[in-house]
């Protein structure tokens, strides 16, 4: 019996990396098959100990190539699709929102197109909580898979577009479809424009650390590696049609985030360098995953050992982000926080 083919978009990336490492290792008797444009974010480097392994497969290309995609499914004949790829930034959406649309809308369509056509068992779409909008500070609300969209960057509309596409060729066709809202993630290999990897790479080299506003925003944190269980899971478990939540019940500020790997880094918070708030900041994202965790599933990681094990993460693994942090990065963290920094 031929090896089960998983297609996984953006598996170069942050969060996808993390998940094709999962499966590869934990899943010999699938072939992963690894599509990537390889954009700025975009790192083949978290793979090397298993790209030689004959159950991973790299292919790079664009999902929004409607072309490329139709000749690659007719030729893989693939029985799943797990769809990270996508712009993600919402600092870099506000300034250039149609890289967004092209990528997270019409590249999704192209997938989904491809998909239906060739008969895929199940096609799981990772979105992000951001879709939902924005919530007040009470500590007694969450978003739940009934919350309204109404996402408030060009980001998250993008992301929000996507979802309701995926939704409509479920209802429309019947493609066997789930889609994943994730709160934000941290853990090795975050791309160092993040807010966690951004400050762990600062405080180490005692640069000054941007904080928007007055860095009371609230974010719930949820570790990558238990975002990658949960993936796992809906894909093998989850019911057709359906919506799962994904989130860690892990709610800091950004401001008391910035000042634990601060702390942890035994620096000073006089590196805290208060900027221009975003344009259209969230106050606070809070998930409830109750339906995900009566499927099976619950982190593993509170915050406190989740960003204790990434900082050490990033301290044992200098090299990767210090080459990353040369050059058009540099360029790009100029234009967004002001030449002061």
């Amino acid at each position: 019996m031929k090896n089960k083919k998983i297609l996984v978009t953006g598996g170069a990336g942050f969060i996808g990396g993390n998940f094709v490492q999962h499966m590869v290792k934990k899943y010999t008797e699938y072939d992963i098959y690894n599509l990537d444009l390889l954009t700025y974010a975009g790192d083949l480097t978290k793979h090397n100990d298993f790209e030689e392994k004959k159950n991973y497969h790299f292919i790079k290309a664009d999902i929004a190539n409607r072309k490329a995609i139709m000749e690659l499914f007719e030729k893989e004949k693939f029985d799943f699709v797990v769809h990270f790829a996508a712009e993600s930034h919402v600092d870099r959406s506000i300034t250039n929102p149609e890289i967004f649309v092209v990528t997270n809308v019409l590249g999704t369509q192209v997938l989904l197109d491809a998909a239906r056509e060739h008969g895929i068992t199940k096609f799981v779409h990772v979105s992000t909580d951001e879709v939902y909008g924005e919530l007040d500070f009470n500590p007694e609300t969450f978003f739940t898979e009934q919350t309204p969209l109404q996402p408030n960057s060009p980001y998250s509309a993008s992301k929000a577009s996507s979802d309701m596409l995926v939704s409509a060729y479920y209802e429309t066709y019947n493609l066997p479809i789930n889609i994943t809202r994730c709160s934000n993630n941290y853990g090795p290999y975050h791309f160092p424009e993040k807010l966690i990897p951004l400050t762990i790479s600062r405080v180490f080299n005692d640069q000054k650390v941007p904080v928007y506003g007055d860095g009371k925003n609230i974010r719930d944190w949820l570790h990558v590696k238990d975002h990658c269980t949960a993936i796992d899971l809906v894909l093998h478990e989850g019911l057709d049609g359906e919506v799962y939540n994904v989130g860690g019940h892990n709610e800091r500020t950004n401001l008391e985030v910035v000042k634990t790997i601060i702390n942890t880094l035994g620096k000073s918070e006089d590196l805290i360098e208060f900027v221009e708030d975003r344009l259209g900041h969230d106050k606070r994202y809070a998930i409830d995953p109750t339906k995900l965790e009566k499927l099976g599933w619950k982190p593993t990681y509170n915050f406190e050992t989740g960003i204790a094990q990434t900082i050490q993460w990033y301290l044992d693994n200098k090299q990767w982000w210090e080459q990353i942090l040369s050059g058009e990065y540099q360029k790009y963290f100029k234009e967004q926080y002001s030449s002061e920094f």
